[in-house]
């Protein structure tokens, strides 16, 4: 039985390696492209002013569950635009929860066509760390 070819991306963010630009597999890609959203704030785009969640804002906002159900919708509709094609679209999950200056955001999803599940999570807000990514 033959696999298909692994194809690869150019990393994000961009930077020159060893030999050549450095890449990253489907997986990796789809993880970068979530930080991306996630970590851009609306309008920082300029041909693409609707891109981002701008998630670091969110410490600054009042902290309760309208705040979260609200988050929780935002991040659902830019990240199934942004990830439209990679993921499918009815596995994608998002859970926003806070306490005290901190928001955790757990993203799930399965990469389209290989099932494969992922899930990670996000701490913003902590001192010292604006913004955390762990898978």
């Amino acid at each position: 039985m033959a696999t298909l070819p692994s194809p690869r991306y150019l990393a994000f963010p961009f930077r020159i390696g060893e030999t050549g630009a450095v890449t990253a597999d489907r997986s990796q890609h789809v993880r970068q492209q979530i930080e991306q959203v996630l970590f851009t704030n609306p309008g920082e785009r300029v041909f693409r002013p609707e891109f981002g969640a701008g998630v670091q804002a969110l410490v600054f906002e009042p902290n309760d569950s309208a705040l979260a159900t609200v988050t929780r919708k935002r991040l659902v509709s830019t990240l199934a635009e942004a990830l439209k094609g990679e993921v499918d679209p009815r596995s994608l999950t998002v859970d926003v929860t806070s306490e005290e200056e901190k928001v955790f955001i757990v993203i799930a999803y399965a990469l389209a066509t290989l099932g494969h599940s992922e899930r990670h999570q996000i701490l913003i807000g902590t001192a010292g760390n604006q913004g955390g990514f762990h898978g």
